[in-house]
């Protein structure tokens, strides 16, 4: 069945636009709050409510925590914290669920709500579906008596700061290293200087002042040039990029040089691999570099693709019961050290790896090379988009037979369609990809 209001990353969009207005998410958590009180009939469920620094979080925070105790679920909030955050205390309160009140990268008038299930994981689509269900039912609000409370709650930053240390070895640090660390003006500014500076490193902090209006903006992972300057300009060993939800890591080194996730997940399970830890195999996504494939495979390191989104490289670890996976947009999953993509904990694996390999990044990723990649953006305007690239795209698959590949595939949390063209020399990659991202714009009504 399809999903009426969940993406591949919970309900997101144009803050005051359908589904993001209050009293929207007020019934969404509402109908959350029956299907959690349904699953678990014998004692009042509790959840957790994080967000980032957008300044529509206060308002969404307060329509949520509205509808969830309208139907008799008891609610805390942590204030500004990562969504990996929110996940890791779902686990460690042992509570019903965590919401994460952000649009990860996306601008400051988006906003979004993503949940997590008992246990810090992503919702399965089976419990989404039914939330669904529940909120086109009439919203009846519990009896008084039943009501749930809604309380703040003190050292949840503390708490975290913690746990992303403990995934770093005890007889290690990063003492000796300077490190230039991006938060986006996000969720992490106030964790992130703290986790690197307590093992050791030297900090420098950009996009650590967020205003409830700045966060993405030219900053964090998805713009990274901020950080190569930076480095540059700090003479630092090392950038290290966050979103603005703290899930996504993207690095630099010391010459600038812009690693995405694809490079660092090669890292990782490059030092595993050698120190004779690492078991199974790595899971990407459609649009992992068909070169990190071919470098793995030299490794003797199984690879399987899902389909984009953390929430199906999960469940494809899950399911083949390994370990390491992630996207080239740097959602990493190192799943012996959380249950979730962490930004914070993937750059202390990756600074970890690289100790142990006794070299630097550019020199970890030397042995293998990504295929050149041209990936474009389409906004849809009401055209059908598979209809007006079919043409195109069977003439640049059969132009690429044996050279490279294209993947086609609407966004889930924009009204974009993205087009990636790879293939062995950079030119025929862009030529393709223009060819069918024209084919798309040329329907738009």
């Amino acid at each position: 069945m399809a999903r009426k209001y969940f993406g591949t990353d919970g309900v997101r969009g144009e803050v005051g636009q359908f589904p993001i207005t209050p009293d929207f998410v007020m019934r969404l958590g509402y109908a959350a709050g029956r299907v959690l009180v349904d699953h678990d009939s014998d004692q009042r469920p509790t959840v957790l409510i994080g967000k980032d620094t957008r300044i529509s979080g206060y308002m969404l925070e307060a329509a949520l925590q509205a509808g969830f105790t309208a139907a008799g679920v008891n609610v805390l909030l942590t204030g500004p914290l990562p969504t990996p955050g929110i996940a890791y205390l779902t686990r460690a309160l042992r509570l019903s669920a965590g919401v994460v009140i952000s649009a990860s990268h996306n601008p400051f008038h988006d906003n979004g709500i993503k949940f997590f299930a008992e246990g810090g994981r992503k919702l399965d689509d089976a419990i989404e579906l039914e939330i669904e269900a529940m909120l086109d039912s009439e919203m009846k609000t519990r009896p008084s008596r039943e009501l749930g409370r809604a309380r703040r709650i003190e050292g949840a930053a503390e708490r975290y700061i913690e746990f992303c240390k403990s995934s770093f070895p005890n007889d290690r640090n990063l003492k000796g290293l300077k490190l230039v660390v991006d938060c986006a003006n996000g969720a992490t500014y106030h964790i992130a200087p703290k986790v690197f500076h307590e093992l050791g490193a030297e900090v420098v902090v950009i996009g650590g002042e967020p205003d409830g209006f700045n966060i993405n903006e030219k900053t964090g992972a998805t713009h990274p040039k901020t950080l190569q300057a930076a480095v540059l300009q700090h003479e630092a060993d090392y950038g290290v990029a966050l979103d603005g939800d703290g899930d996504r890591l993207i690095m630099v080194d010391a010459k600038g040089q812009v690693y995405d996730g694809d490079s660092l997940l090669y890292v990782i399970a490059k030092a595993r691999a050698q120190s004779g830890e690492f078991k199974g195999g790595v899971v990407g996504t459609v649009m992992t570099n068909l070169g990190m494939e071919l470098a793995l495979e030299k490794l003797g390191i199984p690879f399987g693709r899902a389909k984009v989104g953390d929430r199906y490289v999960l469940e494809m670890l899950l399911a083949n019961n390994w370990i390491l996976g992630g996207e080239s947009s740097g959602h990493l999953l190192c799943m012996d050290c959380h249950s979730t993509g962490d930004g914070i904990i993937s750059a202390l694996q990756v600074l970890n790896c690289l100790t142990y390999l006794g070299c630097d990044l550019a020199s970890a990723c030397r042995d293998w090379q990504p295929f050149p990649q041209t990936l474009i953006n389409v906004r849809l305007q009401g055209q059908d988009w598979k209809a007006a690239s079919s043409a195109a795209l069977a003439e640049a698959e059969a132009a690429l037979v044996g050279r490279g590949r294209v993947v086609l595939r609407p966004s889930g949390t924009e009204p974009v369609v993205r087009v990636m063209v790879e293939a062995d020399e950079s030119a025929l990659a862009e030529r393709w990809a223009r060819t069918i991202a024209g084919a798309i714009e040329g329907a738009a009504t």
